[in-house]
This record gives structure tokens, C-alpha cells and sequence, in this order.
């Protein structure tokens, strides 16, 4: 058997105090990757394969309690459901100091204990150390020695979406999980997310708007210059594709030669407090990509601001539609959140989402059922169900008493529930198709003349609104199942 040559490590330490905790986990993940990093290098330039394995290991937070003790109710996380062990492998903590220094010192605060710090049993795969410091892996085959035989590599048994979908089993030493991801299925999100969106993780804000077209992307644009001539904005840089970032008003951003499939675009503040708008195209297979890879950044709340068909006569193109329900029929998330599961809508988004078509419109109360309805919304795979018998659709439609159809929406919120991100939705009819008013060229030039700007500005409204939501209020308990993970 080939010698493993590791980091050198110490035993596990215990913290009482957050910012520790956290600079150990920083210090151990640091020393993994750069461990990795050199030997891989090394190899690369040497052109041979290494002597012996070389592997280093995620580091990991555990918290031990003994206590039935009664965490205060009101909160949807920070706790845990029993007495026990409970670990999460750690990746990134320089991305993820905020998040983590703001779970770790709940619990530390709740539980009026310790957490321990050391290293975990799950190795790094050296794709996920090196992509850090933008050096590329060659694919299996290309390097003058087969790369697995020496370093670890992604293994799907680690990353998997097993935790949020409430079928996990503990490992050999009992340890529940602690996070709602692990530390490859994190690295893997992240580099997905490069890759589907040409923007960074690190750009990414904790409010997400998706809209399924790209004219609402110039005006985000438009918004985000005009926020930067303000000093008192408190927006501080705008990031387009390929990772451009201006903080001037009339700074130049070149042309992308080659747009990516979700491309995204970010409004900055200060501790991720901007707003991210991500076009996901058409599909509830695009929506549920996007989805799976950007919850791993464990944003405050994702918002759909689309187009929509209007499926009542009453509606007029241009009116709003704030679902509070969804009829389930895109079937991409069906293996994992079977159809039976009810996609409740939460208060405070609805709240917020009302109260900025409020504002954008200047109606209020009874006169605001002119131009937006409340109901449910069907998001179904086939784009041209039109063309075929529609006896079926339409009065399973009509059943759900839905007032919109698309093919996004119900994705979004329903990877939100699964994942624990609040999420709503307020899409904008641009057809009705059962009332022989069809999305043709013309027209649609003319609405999204018209609506485009208001939509957005109220998406963007509703995410400012929450912004300033305390956090432990935003979180809501209805999206925690039984035996929770005490992360957020």
C-alpha cells in the first residue's frame, strides 16, 4: 500500500467564542488547500506520478449537547431537535465567515457551550483546492499519470442533496448533521455556479431576483448606475458577466462575446446586503440549476419576477400575478419533493411583495384587484402544450383554480422549501393564450416597453423591504421539517 502523506494536524480544539472558531477553521481549510495546491503543482512539473497518496481533509465543526434544554420557540434555527453529536464539514470559510460566524455563535449562545474545531474524515478532492487559485485540473487521461491513483477526486456519496432531503444517515461515529450541505456538495455548487452564471461566488448578494428574460437585465443595469451616482445609495459596485465590476455610474462595461446559460448580474452593499438578478431563460430545468447551485450560498430570499400567461378573462396583459399557491407540473424536482408536498406561501414575502406593487403603482386596497390577483400558479415542461388536446390541461387547470401558467415559478419555490431559502413570486402577464391572445412580435415589443421597468422595480422594492428584516423573522418556521439541522 502507497504512504498518505497529510497536513500536519493536532487534536480537535474546543471554542466558546465565534470569531475563534472561525479563524481556526480558516486556518485549517488554508492549510489543507495550500498542502494540495503545492504537491499538485509539483506533480504537474515534475511529470511523474508523486510517491505515495497525498490527501488532505475538510475541517469540521461539531457541537456535543446533553440537554433537553428549551431553546427559545419563536426561532427556526440555531438549535438542534435532541441531545447528541452534530458535525458539518466546512469549505471556504473566507467566503462563508459571516454566515458561519452568525450560526456558530448562536449555538455557542443557545446551548451556552463550546463548539470543537479540527479536522474531519472527509477528504478534499484537489479539483476543489486548487480552482480557488484559478489552476485547472486536466481531465483524466491528460496528466502522465492517472490523477485518482494518487489524489482525491469529487465523490458523489458526499455530494448529494441527502441532508435537505430528509434521508441522511449517520456515519460510523453517530454524528448528526449540523449544516444543510457538506463541504464537497458546497465546492461542487461553487463550481457550477462559474461556470452556468461567468460570475464568481463571491459576488453573489443574499437577495436573488430570477427572471426567465433578458430585458429586465439592461434595466437592472440602468438601476444599478443610477444607484451608483447616489452616495447615499449605500449600493457600492455592480458586477456583470465575466466577473466585470464597476463602482462608477459611467464606467464602461465591455460586450460578453460568449453568454453563459444563466448569466447574472450583482448590485453590491457591504456584507452581501445587494441584490443578485439572475436570468435563467425558459425551463424548469434551467430554474432548478440555478436553484440547486446558488442555495449552497444560503441567501435571505429568491424572488421570481417573470412572464407569465393569464389564464382568466378578467386579466389584462401587463397585470400582476402574486402566486400563493403552485400547481406542480414541471417534474423536474418530483424525485426529490414528491408532487403531495404542499409549497406554502410566506407571509413575509407576500407582505413585502404587496406592499411594493403598492407603492410602484400607487394603488392600494380594492382598486389594487385592478392590475394584480392573487392565486395559484402552474408551471408546467412543455412550452407548446397549446398544440395538443387541451381538454386535459384546461380543466386541470381550471380544477386548481389557477390564475397564471409559466414554466419556472413553481421550480423556485419549491427548491426553496426544499432547501430553506424564502422565496416568492410575482410574475407579469405577457399572453393569454385561452383567450386567442398570443405572445407575437409586435406585441411583444410593446409590453416590454411598457412593463418591464415597473416589474423589476418592484422585485427590487420587495428585496430592499426585506433587507431590513431582522433575520431570525425572515427565516420562517414553516419551512423546518421535524429533526432540523441547526444551520440555517
Amino acid at each position: 500500500m502507497d504512504q498518505i502523506l497529510t497536513p500536519t494536524s493536532g487534536p480537535s480544539e474546543r471554542f466558546s467564542d465565534a470569531e475563534a472558531a472561525v479563524d481556526r477553521l480558516a486556518q485549517l481549510y488554508d492549510e489543507a488547500a495550500e498542502f494540495l495546491r503545492d504537491h499538485f503543482l509539483k506533480a504537474m512539473a515534475d511529470g511523474r506520478r508523486p510517491e505515495g497518496r497525498i490527501r488532505a481533509f475538510y475541517p469540521e465543526v461539531r457541537l456535543t449537547t446533553q440537554s433537553f434544554a428549551q431553546i427559545d420557540s419563536r426561532l427556526s434555527f440555531g438549535h438542534v431537535s435532541m441531545p447528541g453529536v452534530y458535525a458539518a464539514t466546512i469549505t471556504r470559510p473566507d467566503l462563508f465567515r459571516n454566515y458561519l460566524l452568525q450560526q456558530i455563535g448562536q449555538l455557542i449562545e443557545n446551548y451556552r457551550t463550546h463548539v470543537e474545531i479540527g479536522y474531519s474524515d472527509t477528504p478534499m478532492p484537489v479539483h476543489f483546492a486548487v480552482a480557488n487559485a484559478g489552476i485547472t485540473v486536466p481531465q483524466e487521461g491528460a496528466a502522465k499519470f492517472i490523477l485518482r491513483d494518487v489524489f482525491d477526486v469529487p465523490d458523489l456519496t458526499t455530494t448529494n442533496d441527502d441532508i435537505v432531503n430528509g434521508v441522511y444517515e449517520p456515519g460510523p461515529d453517530g454524528a448528526g448533521p449540523l449544516a444543510p450541505f457538506t463541504a464537497q456538495r458546497v465546492d461542487y455548487s461553487l463550481a457550477r455556479l462559474s461556470h452556468y452564471t461567468a460570475t464568481d461566488a463571491e459576488h453573489f448578494q443574499n437577495h436573488v431576483l430570477f427572471t426567465n428574460y433578458q430585458f429586465y437585465v439592461s434595466e437592472f443595469e440602468a438601476y444599478a448606475r443610477k444607484m451608483l451616482a447616489d452616495p447615499d445609495s449605500g449600493y457600492t459596485s455592480f458586477v456583470s458577466t465575466g466577473n466585470v465590476e464597476i463602482s462608477g455610474p459611467d464606467e464602461a462595461i465591455p460586450p460578453t462575446t460568449k453568454m453563459p446559460q444563466m448569466p447574472s448580474y450583482h448590485l453590491k452593499r457591504p456584507g452581501g446586503g445587494g441584490i443578485t438578478l439572475v436570468n435563467i431563460g425558459v425551463g424548469p430545468s434551467n430554474a432548478k440549476t440555478a436553484t440547486d447551485h446558488i442555495a449552497v450560498l444560503r441567501p435571505h430570499a429568491w424572488i421570481m419576477v417573470g412572464h407569465c400567461a393569464g389564464l382568466r378573462n378578467s386579466q389584462n396583459l401587463g397585470d400582476f400575478v402574486l402566486a400563493h399557491a403552485y400547481l406542480r407540473e414541471d417534474k423536474v424536482l418530483d424525485d426529490d419533493l414528491p408532487v403531495w408536498v404542499p409549497i406554502p406561501a410566506l407571509a413575509e414575502i407576500q407582505v413585502a411583495l404587496e406592499e411594493a406593487v403598492e407603492k410602484e403603482t400607487q394603488l392600494e386596497g380594492y382598486d389594487l384587484k385592478r392590475i394584480m390577483r392573487t392565486g395559484t400558479v402552474a408551471t408546467l415542461d412543455n412550452r407548446n402544450w397549446e398544440l395538443r388536446d387541451q381538454r386535459g390541461p384546461v380543466q386541470r387547470l381550471s380544477q386548481s383554480r389557477a390564475v397564471a401558467l409559466d414554466m419556472e415559478s413553481a421550480t423556485i419555490a419549491a427548491n426553496g422549501f426544499r432547501f430553506r431559502v424564502p422565496y416568492g413570486t410575482l410574475l407579469c402577464i405577457s399572453d393569454k393564450p385561452l383567450h386567442g391572445e398570443l405572445k407575437l412580435p409586435g406585441m411583444a415589443s410593446d409590453f416590454y416597453k411598457t412593463q418591464v421597468s415597473r416589474h423589476l422595480m418592484i422585485g427590487i422594492r420587495a428585496m430592499e423591504s426585506l433587507r431590513d428584516m431582522p433575520l431570525e423573522r425572515m427565516h420562517s418556521r414553516k419551512l423546518r421539517s421535524f429533526d432540523e439541522t441547526a444551520f440555517l
